[in-house]
């Protein structure tokens, strides 16, 4: 089939349908079923483009007029070096060029064969017409979004054209202003190469843009630790082994910095610079008792003490270690870190702490012990009823009994017996004995314990949700302000003096700090104002868990008790749709 037929089966198919029809029909022996074909392998670096796109057309043309002409290979990336989203984002853009450019040299070589028709079919006296000079070979880029890579597509020449040249290349990579990452090798060789037509080739890669590596902090301590004891295999709890105390040196680094890395700018194929980020510088968390390495890589200590990470930086508090007892040969304990106590605390002492509080002994009867942090006890809490039991953070003890507990975020014991708790968190009694035993237990998460009440059916309360620790602020708050006013009273029965004026104004003066902070406790929490309102959970979340329940405990959500009449095992308390479910 010559090739002015071929382009005629190509841009009008129907009418060489018509001239098929024509032609004898010769029988086709039968064939056998074709075989299923292959599953189907979906290639991401190919540009798949349907059978009647325009360069399979032009393929078909070129096909008789050169011999050995490869099938198109259109693939964006041959040797596996583009990042896959930019094969991704960039088939769309290539395809769309590449169906413009095959279509225009499809109708400039219609054009040519119809000028070529129409100058051979002219009359002989007529003025002779020259036909088209031959269709050469042509080259064609494709730049992608951002300029960092260039394909080369070359497509044959058509009857006599010239072919795909060295110097034709050069032309098509300065036409489109592209000079810089050119593969050299392959343009001095593409002219010579089997598969220069019809095939996609990366002609030129620029070098993208890196941006430098933010800046970080490396710490030599972990910022934060792990609060809670696991029960050993006959299910103790060493308390003593609950060191909380991170210890420093003077001098000692506590984190390093890394700095930030400067961007490495780029280069497009076009040569023009692509600007790089550089990281973000960070700052090291200095924070009281730590300073800056004179190299400023480091935070060092200044002095020895806990190290602790709050507020988003590291602070070096002092340690007081008490080798002994806290007795008359300490006295009372004020300190503005943690305290070590390696003995006991005795009746009748106090011991204040901005920091956390390490007992390894015991805490007796008639004793005060408030810590701004955690507060471990090896040997537990013996107290008398006027035992009171301060933290801001978590308490750890081996047993509770006779005392007043106020914890902001969790409790593990042994054991609680007459203990009265006021837990913003959940109550773990789960190792030892795991018993809960008289008293009142309020928690706003959880109550968790082996057994709860006693066979003898002891008065338990167990109150779930709500505000507790707000709830103990203020009836402390109280508390002082009928003492101020029991003492005025007496003061008031007697004679007038220097002294009962001193008195007077010291009363004064501690009226004065409890109103004012009842009042900023009110202020902070309006809705939470006197009891039972307080007692209002904002949700059900709170539970109530224990292996055994004794008659005689009360379950309490909100304005809402419930009484255990019988013994229950494996029981669950929690609240339903406004009501007290007890599994």
């Amino acid at each position: 089939m010559s090739l002015r037929s071929k382009l005629r089966s190509l841009l009008y198919p129907a009418a060489s349908e018509k001239e098929e029809e024509k032609e004898p029909i010769q029988a086709v022996p039968e064939a056998e079923s074709p075989a299923a074909p292959p599953p189907v392998i979906l290639d991401p670096d190919l540009l798949d483009l349907p059978q009647e796109h325009p360069i399979f057309r032009l393929y078909q043309l070129n096909e008789t007029s050169m011999e050995q002409l490869p099938a198109p290979s259109l693939r964006l990336d041959r040797d596996g070096v583009l990042p896959p989203e930019v094969v991704k984002r960039e088939k769309g853009r290539i395809r769309g060029s590449l169906n413009k450019i095959c279509s225009d040299r499809l109708k400039e070589i219609t054009r040519r064969e119809s000028a070529a028709q129409r100058a051979a079919q002219a009359p002989s006296g007529a003025k002779s017409q020259e036909p088209p000079p031959p269709l050469d070979a042509g080259a064609h880029i494709f730049l992608s979004s951002e300029s960092l890579y260039a394909w080369l597509l070359a497509l044959p020449p058509v009857e006599q054209g010239e072919g795909l040249s060295e110097q034709m290349l050069q032309h098509a990579l300065a036409d489109q202003g592209v000079r810089w990452g050119v593969d050299t090798q392959l343009l001095q060789h593409l002219s010579q190469a089997e598969d220069r037509y019809f095939t996609l080739h990366l002609i030129a890669t620029g070098k993208p843009a890196v941006n430098g590596e933010n800046g970080k902090v490396v710490d030599c301590f972990p910022r934060s630790t792990q609060q809670l004891l696991e029960p050993d295999e006959n299910d103790q709890v060493d308390y003593a082994s609950l060191n909380l105390v991170r210890s420093v040196e003077k001098g000692q680094e506590i984190c390093r910095l890394i700095l930030p890395t400067e961007g490495e700018p780029g280069r497009t194929v076009l040569d023009q610079e692509i600007s790089a980020k550089s990281g973000r510088a960070v700052s090291l968390p200095k924070g009281k008792n730590t300073q800056v390495s004179e190299d400023g890589l480091s935070l060092l200590s200044t002095l020895d003490g806990h190290l602790e990470y709050s507020g988003n930086c590291f602070h070096v508090k002092p340690v007081w270690d008490v080798p002994g007892d806290v007795d008359f040969s300490t006295g009372n304990i004020n300190f503005n870190g943690d305290v070590t106590i390696r003995g006991d605390i005795l009746s009748g002492f106090t011991v204040r702490a901005k920091g956390s509080i390490h007992v390894d002994g015991s805490v007796e009867a008639g004793s005060t012990v408030e810590a701004g942090g955690d507060l471990i006890v090896a040997k537990g809490i013996l107290g008398d009823g006027s035992t009171v039991i301060r933290s801001q953070r978590s308490v750890f003890a081996k047993y509770i009994e006779n005392s007043t507990i106020f914890v902001r975020e969790s409790l593990q014991t042994d054991c609680i017996v007459n203990g009265q708790v006021y837990c913003g968190g959940q109550v773990v009694v789960r190792s030892g004995r795991g018993d809960i035993a008289g008293g009142q237990i309020w928690a706003a998460k959880l109550v968790s314990a082996q057994a709860i009440g006693s066979p003898s059916e002891r008065p338990t309360s167990i109150i779930l949700g709500g505000r507790p620790c707000v709830s103990f602020e203020r009836e402390t708050l109280q508390q002082e302000l009928q003492a101020v006013a029991a003492e005025r009273e007496k003061l008031k029965n007697q004679l007038d003096s220097p002294v009962k004026s001193g008195q007077m104004g010291r009363l004064k003066i501690r009226a004065s700090a409890a109103e004012i902070k009842l009042k900023q406790l009110e202020d902070s929490n309006p809705e939470g104002s006197p009891n039972p309102a307080d007692k209002a959970p904002k949700r059900s979340s709170g539970r109530m868990e224990c292996g055994i329940a004794y008659p005689g405990v009360d379950i309490t959500f909100g304005d809402q008790t419930f009484r255990l009449r019988n013994e229950t095992r494996q029981c669950v308390a929690k609240l339903v749709n406004g009501e007290i479910v007890v599994m």
